[in-house]
């Protein structure tokens, strides 16, 4: 949802303004999307990048934010109008008190809804999400090979691990001939001591949706958003600002998806 401040200067209106317009064409895009049978939306909210900005202006944005996410527990909200389970995804650490436990409200109250789900990135990056997904990982991994051999030692965090480069980095992408080689671990528990690429998905923040078929941005880049997860999806970056964004640009996105549907599904199968 890139474009709200330059949306808000083009106009001529505050700053504030902008960030209102962005909200009610994100509110008509989701209406679009259910109206398509659209089962999982995944909204980039308020990015880790964001608290560079001026303090003033990333309070705003959490006042907006907060008034926004207490408006979903109204029985006539869009969420609860078309049966919506909500995730709140990201570093919710860093939320200021107020949104963290708005937020943690709105997924208790959305939690048996199945019709569809909306996850909303909010203080997320994706090299967040993987950092997490690793440290979460080699936490497991630790644990599994101290129940195997509790009498063994540990000077850091990755002693008695290794990572398979075949599986996580070409997952990601990227290519590595052979593997990262295990320090001190014994052979019994060599096989425990691997991290995988399954280890690494079930920790990532996105975990709860499948990967997204088709990624929107305004911006006309991904904005370390769904670096992950966005390998085989189809991109589109309409000229217009979030705001200015409507059904024919969701359209446009959707015939695209279509017309290039055999391709996709075939490097999804090659990945």
């Amino acid at each position: 949802m890139d474009g709200n401040r330059r949306y808000a200067k083009k106009w001529k209106l505050e700053e504030g303004a902008g960030y209102k317009a962005g909200f009610l064409a994100l509110l008509s895009m989701i209406k679009y999307c259910y109206k398509l049978g659209v089962k999982y939306i995944a909204i980039y909210a308020f990015s880790i990048d964001n608290f560079r900005r001026r303090p003033q202006e990333v309070q705003y944005v959490m006042d907006l934010m907060h008034e926004k996410i207490q408006g979903l527990l109204k029985e006539q909200s869009i969420v609860n109008q078309h049966g919506v389970e909500v995730f709140f995804v990201g570093n919710l650490e860093l939320l200021n008190e107020p949104v963290r436990i708005a937020a943690e409200k709105v997924m208790a109250a959305t939690a048996k809804n199945t019709d569809a789900m909306l996850l909303v990135c909010v203080v997320y990056t994706s090299s967040d999400e993987i950092v997490h997904s690793v440290q979460e990982s080699c936490k497991d991994k630790w644990g599994e090979t101290q129940v195997l051999n509790p009498s063994k030692g540990c000077n850091g965090v990755t002693k008695g691990f290794r990572v398979e480069c075949n599986d996580v980095i070409e997952g990601f992408g990227g290519g590595c001939n052979g593997a990262i080689e295990e320090v001190g671990g014994d052979d019994e528990i060599q096989d425990y001591s691997i991290i995988k690429l399954v280890d690494l998905e079930k920790h990532m923040y996105m975990r709860f949706a499948p990967d997204p078929d088709i990624l929107i941005r305004t911006s006309g880049c991904l904005s370390n958003f769904l670096l992950w997860q966005a390998t085989t999806c189809l991109l589109y970056c309409p000229t217009a600002l979030w705001p200015e964004v409507g059904l024919r640009h969701l359209m446009w996105a959707v015939l695209n998806f279509q017309r290039n549907h055999s391709y996709l599904e075939k490097k999804k199968k090659q990945s």
